[in-house]
């Protein structure tokens, strides 16, 4: 247990109780614990494995590169139809937690193994990506701006493109767009 991570369980919550008990089955499968983006992330020779969050209605443990295990018991939950990798495996009791601790570790330890193999996850390529109508004119009509946005990384490009068409209304992607030109024609990304 890393003690910098302790004030993550200890806080007063829904799911402290089930957290402590997951904390408990990962620190089993021999990774490391550290905190990051705010939460305890478990890691294998510095490479990231597992992360335990919580959500309103359940809490899970995300697997970084859940879409290569095998998920057998089909538990794995893709979050986001634009998440490539991460799957969650999610609880909502500390019962369904202890009864399924076998099924969890094996996980985990399956987790370790892909990570021990080199595995990758092949990603989309951002060309494999939609690019809006308001989004695409706006690149056909302003040639320093397209320009700009295929300097970018292929990460930044995938997140304008992400955040933009995630607007259900053509008046929203319109806004997006023209607010973050100016950080596209600077080079940056949508977090930078």
């Amino acid at each position: 247990m890393n003690p910098k991570v302790d004030w993550y369980f200890d806080k007063v919550q829904k799911w402290q109780v089930a957290l402590a008990q997951l904390r408990i089955l990962v620190l089993d499968c021999g990774l490391n614990e550290e905190l990051k983006w705010g939460v305890p992330s478990y890691t294998f020779q510095k490479n990231n494995i597992v992360l335990i969050h919580i959500f309103k209605e359940y809490c899970a443990l995300l697997f970084f590169k859940g879409v290569l295990l095998k998920d057998t018991d089909h538990i794995l939950i893709q979050q986001t139809e634009n998440v490539q990798a991460a799957r969650q495996m999610r609880f909502t009791s500390l019962h369904e937690i202890i009864k399924m601790a076998p099924i969890i570790k094996a996980y985990i330890h399956e987790a370790i193994e892909v990570e021990k193999a080199g595995l990758k996850v092949p990603f989309k390529k951002v060309a494999e990506f939609q690019i809006t109508e308001e989004f695409q004119n706006k690149l056909d009509a302003i040639s320093d701006l397209k320009t700009a946005f295929y300097a970018l990384t292929p990460g930044r490009q995938r997140g304008y493109l992400l955040y933009f068409s995630s607007a259900k209304q053509s008046k929203t992607r319109v806004a997006r767009i023209e607010k973050n030109i100016p950080q596209i024609l600077n080079g940056k990304g949508l977090e930078d």
